[in-house]
């Protein structure tokens, strides 16, 4: 595996939270540079040999915004 992706949401109590899209890996963060250190730690305990480690970690954050129209 080269890569994997979490998709990164606002949590509703606040701070983010991080799910890896096809492995059982989840965290959160009060903040992003919090989160970024959780999803790197999330995956080096999931990986634990470098080997099979993805090289690449992507975060794809959605953000959804509620405006009047």
């Amino acid at each position: 595996m080269t890569e994997i992706v979490f998709l990164v949401e606002d949590d509703p109590d606040g701070g983010y939270t991080a799910r890896a899209w096809g492995e059982s890996i989840f965290t959160q963060a009060d903040n992003l540079k919090i989160l970024r250190e959780m999803v790197r730690d999330a995956v080096h305990c999931h990986f634990p040999d470098e080997q099979s480690r993805p090289k690449i970690i992507r975060l794809h954050i959605v953000r959804d915004e509620v405006i009047a129209s």
